[in-house]
């Protein structure tokens, strides 16, 4: 029987990995963004869907098996629409008996925690950002009272071949190809990678042994655990040319959110340019024990393929 899947942010950085994934796997699609736009894919069906409207939600849920909440809005926002998108998928969710699930990240465990992250880390938010995705959690979480099914998959920050304005591509691997490597932090210190289409998979795996796990379940996605240096060697290597380091100006930063809100939320994560750490992905691997992910020279090669010719 073919399974069907609501995926809300289908535009967004995961939105479309998610997509792509399922499609690939044989799923229906229901790709919904504000105006029902994007690529033709097989399997794909683009429908318009508001997620701060409840009723909207709950109709774009309707019949399917799965809902994957990729509904991200830029930092700025998300005081404001984390709490709507939350409530809504919820009812959504339970109207439909559909599974939730959600692509978590790291800013739950603070700046104080393990260098190994994993669920048995006890959350401690030392941001907003931090405390407002541990509060959506637990709304989640919650919900499970009520007959609600959650699964969150954890990752650290994304890569991808798409230019989305993420940290990387943004920050680090946008002058590659002119011989620059531009850094956040300090070069000797881990930092967690999820490369998109590797998460997106994982998550279909997920999907598929969803009626095994409890109501609430979290797991975390290992990805690569890189040191600065690490990830300016596995550039270099993507785009054939030896690399020049130098660091974000977060002097220049500090002025800009004196007139940006969006500098300001993004000092607010500094922090994790210089507390090392890396997610424990171990659960996900004994759940899905013939995933593999990609090598790392492979996945750079894909996230710099557009920079290479640039």
């Amino acid at each position: 029987m073919t399974k069907t899947v609501l995926i809300l942010g289908a535009n967004g950085r995961f939105g479309r990995a998610a997509t792509q994934a399922f499609s690939d796997a044989g799923w229906n699609v229901r790709a919904a963004t504000r105006t029902a736009q994007g690529a033709a894919m097989p399997r794909v069906s683009r429908v318009a869907c508001d997620v701060t409207v409840r009723a909207a939600v709950i109709s774009a849920a309707q019949g399917v098996d799965v809902i994957v909440h990729a509904a991200n809005p830029i930092y700025p926002q998300w005081a404001q629409l984390v709490p709507t998108h939350t409530a809504n998928i919820i009812a959504a969710g339970l109207a439909s008996g559909a599974t939730v699930m959600i692509p978590g990240n790291v800013y739950n465990f603070g700046e104080n925690a393990d260098v190994v992250l994993n669920e048995a880390n006890a959350f401690a938010p030392t941001t907003k950002k931090g405390a407002l995705r541990v509060t959506m959690e637990r709304c989640f979480e919650d919900a499970a009272q009520q007959g609600l099914r959650t699964i969150i998959l954890r990752g650290g920050d994304y890569l991808e071949r798409e230019k989305s304005g993420n940290w990387f591509d943004s920050q680090i691997g946008n002058k590659a190809h002119r011989g620059k490597f531009t850094y956040p932090g300090s070069m000797d210190v881990v930092h967690a990678w999820a490369y998109l289409p590797d998460m997106a998979r994982a998550m279909v795996g997920l999907a598929e042994k969803r009626d095994t796990f409890a109501p609430f379940v979290s797991f975390g996605f290992e990805g690569y655990s890189l040191t600065g240096t690490q990830l300016k060697d596995a550039v270099a290597q993507a785009v054939g040319r030896s690399l020049t380091v130098g660091q974000i100006p977060w002097w220049l930063l500090r002025v800009m959110s004196v007139f940006s809100p969006m500098m300001r939320e993004v000092l607010e994560m500094r922090y994790l340019w210089n507390t090392p750490h890396r997610v424990d992905g171990s659960a996900l691997h004994a759940t899905l024990p013939d995933f593999i992910p990609t090598p790392l020279a492979e996945a750079m090669a894909d996230v710099m393929a557009p920079s290479r010719s640039a």
